[in-house]
């Protein structure tokens, strides 16, 4: 019989490496996998902050006990990796573009290999001792970039099940701000009644009634109507969305007597009748902070000439723009509607085109990306920037409730947007040498070194001149 058993466990290993090559390098450093020397740690960095009790996810997966049910379906989230109903939700594709970003959840091939031969091996708990310390969650801090400096609380709505989406304008709610302060971070929250156990709909995100909020602060005469020319926008909220963290130098101003501003609010139905509102924290820079960059808002994407074919999948939308001012880009976020797939982000620079990031989207969870600060793209003046959309309207996409129909642009679910909403600012021509500069430095490039969104780090600003051509001209003068 233990010679049966070996067998067995031999043929279910070599099945697996074939399926998952991968899982034949974890195997090859222990003889096992278990749940607290290996897959404990993976899920505490990856997965514990929402799925425990009190957390947004719909099931806890601190203890084995609480894990080994659901093997098997971990091993098939975690294993679609960059497509809708992923997890963790990070949809950035690892075989294109840059790869270095801040808070990346994402696995990595080893780790889903371990996941996959755990689930598939028996679920072996292992020895209690090589468990990684219990995680500690403080529940009254619901905040991802931190505590608040500054929280503003928005009116409460209500949407009702089964309704249809609703969109349009929402009272406008003072700051309480009596001093101009620049703002490193900005987080928006949706807070509603909905029990943490569950919700009407099994889907990511599902418990939320906002699937996004267009907003700005404005300042308001005394008659209450906003001051033209004084609305500074934010970025877009969406559905399980991170915070947004700007660059170090480059802080958004909020100013004194401001009000919280937007007539663009997407509401849809989570199932069950539901009752919550919207919380905007912002965290400052210290009294005194003045921004090197300039932020700005560079319009990329299509919201008018969108058409999707019903009953089809596999179809795409471009979009361009042309930077017309040295940039670095922050953040790339998607924002696309029901069959949306996916999303690249291009820079065109001369005979090159490189792609800069591609990712996976989920209508129910929405993420922005933000890029490590030695990977944000350095992109001069010229530059084309090239969004590509993929679209799957057709019955294999689960997000399409009725796939017969076309679809064109619009605010509802069942119509479509197609906008990079990501955060970018301007450079001076000092600013965007140094950066360079400070790019070659920090990666260490040599003369023939290339780095993915920055065209020109590895060439001389400069051709210099023959040491002849220098001497005979120093001649004649």
């Amino acid at each position: 019989m233990r010679i049966l058993s070996q067998v067995k466990s031999l043929l279910n290993f070599t099945l697996l490496a074939i399926i998952l090559p991968g899982a034949a390098i974890a195997q090859d450093k222990t003889d096992e996998v278990t749940f607290h020397r290996d897959i404990e740690p993976i899920l505490q960095r990856s997965c514990q902050n929402c799925h425990r009790e009190g957390g947004a996810g719909p099931m806890p997966l601190v203890t084995y006990q609480q894990v080994a049910p659901f093997a098997g379906l971990i091993e098939y989230k975690t294993h679609l990796r960059d497509r809708a109903g992923a997890m963790p939700p990070w949809y950035m594709e690892k075989n294109v573009g840059i790869q270095d970003y801040k808070d990346d959840p994402s696995l990595s091939e080893e780790e889903l290999a371990k996941i996959s031969f755990w689930a598939r091996n028996g679920t072996p708990q292992g020895d209690p001792a090589e468990a990684p310390e219990l995680l500690v969650f403080d529940d009254s801090v619901k905040w991802g970039a931190g505590e608040p400096d500054l929280i503003v609380v928005l009116e409460d709505v209500t949407k009702l099940a089964g309704t249809p989406d609703w969109w349009g304008e929402i009272p406008s709610v003072p700051t309480g701000l009596t001093e101009d302060r620049y703002v490193k971070s900005v987080e928006v929250v949706e807070v509603n009644d909905v029990p943490q156990a569950g919700t009407g709909r099994e889907t990511v995100g599902g418990r939320y009634i906002f699937h996004h909020m267009i907003w700005a602060t404005a300042q308001m005469d005394e008659n209450g109507q906003r001051v033209q020319g004084l609305n500074i926008p934010w970025p877009v909220h969406e559905v399980g969305r991170n915070a947004d963290i700007f660059d170090e130098d480059a802080g958004r101003l909020l100013r004194a007597n401001s009000w919280i501003v937007s007539d663009s609010v997407h509401l849809h139905s989570n199932g069950i009748d539901t009752t919550g509102h919207m919380e905007i924290g912002f965290r400052f820079h210290e009294k005194g902070y003045e921004p090197k960059y300039q932020n700005t808002f560079i319009g990329l994407g299509n919201g008018v000439d969108i058409s999707i074919q019903g009953n089809k999948s596999e179809q795409e939308l471009h979009a361009y723009t042309v930077l017309d001012q040295h940039t670095k880009v922050i953040t790339f976020e998607p924002h696309l509607h029901a069959p949306g797939e996916r999303m690249c982000l291009e820079a065109i620079w001369g005979y090159t085109i490189e792609t800069l990031s591609c990712v996976g989207y989920d209508h129910n969870w929405v993420r922005g990306y933000p890029y490590a600060d030695t990977a944000a793209p350095l992109l001069p003046k010229g530059t084309i920037l090239h969004i590509v959309g993929y679209m799957n309207n057709s019955e294999t996409n689960p997000n399409v409730p009725d796939p017969r129909n076309w679809q064109g642009s619009g605010n509802r679910s069942v119509t479509n947007m197609f906008i990079d909403l990501g955060i970018r600012v301007t450079m001076t021509d000092e600013q965007f040498f140094d950066a360079m500069e400070e790019r070659r430095q920090v990666l260490n490039m040599g003369p023939n070194d290339h780095v993915i969104g920055c065209p020109l780090c590895g060439a001389p600003l400069v051709a210099p001149l023959p040491e002849s051509n220098t001497e005979s001209t120093a001649a004649g003068d």
